[in-house]
């Protein structure tokens, strides 16, 4: 599958996104993005241009949009993980531009000049859903099948067969965990 360098960028920054949220049974405390400092680092980390000083509405409007790209990966089909992309691009009012900055070639920025880092989030990173679901390749949005795990990523695997959000951490722990038991069964 072929994936522009621009999207590729951007469903990076959706997954690192959508995996700065606590887990279903933890507190509000396990948030990854609990203040406006740890949005700009969030920011810094994902390198996102054109963003100006970040207030606490802007930490509230990023938490939004992270909730809408949660719902996308849990979307049942591609139907649905449409209806929620183009709620979500539609809010960002989109005004897709060309570009080449930062030592990057031409690419398209979807966020207007001026925009919120939730409207650019939701624009940017919503077309590069956009482009997964137009490719026919919705079923790529995952969660890590791991016990206790749950992590969101993109499975750019070639037969689509990426079952983990890391195979050196979540994937090699339940493989050692069932070498393990299958040595105590054989033992006895």
């Amino acid at each position: 599958m072929l994936i522009p360098h621009d999207t590729r960028i951007a469903l990076d920054i959706v997954v690192d996104l959508v995996n700065t949220a606590p887990e279903r049974d933890e507190s509000p405390e396990g948030d990854d993005l609990g203040d406006v400092p740890s949005l700009y680092t969030f920011v810094q980390k994902c390198n996102i241009s054109d963003v100006g000083e970040l207030r606490a509405n802007d930490l509230k409007a990023v938490r939004e949009v992270r909730s809408r790209f949660e719902e996308v990966f849990a979307a049942p089909d591609a139907r649905a993980a449409a209806e929620l992309i183009n709620r979500l691009v539609a809010s960002a009012g989109t005004t897709p531009q060309l570009t080449d900055h930062d030592g990057y070639d031409w690419h398209v920025h979807y966020f207007a000049p001026g925009a919120s880092v939730a409207e650019h989030l939701a624009a940017d990173c919503g077309m590069a859903l956009a482009f997964m679901i137009v490719a026919g390749e919705q079923e790529r949005l995952r969660r890590c099948e791991a016990p206790g795990c749950g992590r969101a990523f993109v499975d750019l695997s070639r037969n689509r067969s990426r079952r983990y959000c890391d195979s050196r951490t979540c994937g090699n722990r339940l493989h050692v965990a069932a070498y393990r038991a299958r040595r105590r069964e054989a033992a006895g």
